[in-house]
């Protein structure tokens, strides 16, 4: 285990409209705003053509393939993640939600595009004091935290 201790910041209630990929639109916020590290939560709806990553192609290979789900309806959103810089500084999410419909429920990454469909509710907790931030990991190929 790795851990690093930060301290809470500034808290933002933020609505994103209709049409606006998740991440790219919170990225952009914490830029704008100068937020180096959050916990968000989300809730609300996303459109049809939203992807999900749903996990590894293969559950051992390395480095890690992920598999790509995209969601053939509107469905409802439930999520939690962090915002860490990466090694450029540049901000990054890692959010997972669960997005239903009906009786089905798929539960995934948002890193490769989830879109707001009407109305999506995020709370942003800045996290102060803290160094940590992603770096890229050459066995995964992934960007991990370094707390």
């Amino acid at each position: 285990m790795k851990y690093s201790e930060a301290r809470q910041g500034r808290i933002f209630v933020i609505r994103l409209e209709h049409g606006e990929i998740v991440h790219e639109t919170i990225e952009q916020f914490a830029r704008d705003h100068s937020i180096k590290a959050a916990f968000m939560v989300i809730v609300g709806g996303v459109d049809t053509g939203s992807k999900l990553v749903v996990g590894p192609t293969e559950g051992r290979a390395k480095p890690i393939v992920p598999m790509e789900h995209i969601l053939d309806n509107v469905h409802e959103i439930t999520g939690v993640g962090t915002l860490f810089p990466d090694e450029q500084g540049n901000p990054m999410i890692h959010m997972h939600t669960a997005a239903g419909r009906k009786t089905s429920t798929v539960t995934g990454c948002i890193r490769t595009g989830i879109k707001t469909w009407h109305i999506l509710e995020l709370v942003l907790i800045e996290l102060m004091d803290t160094n940590a931030i992603r770096v890229f990991d050459g066995e995964t190929g992934l960007k991990l935290l370094r707390p």
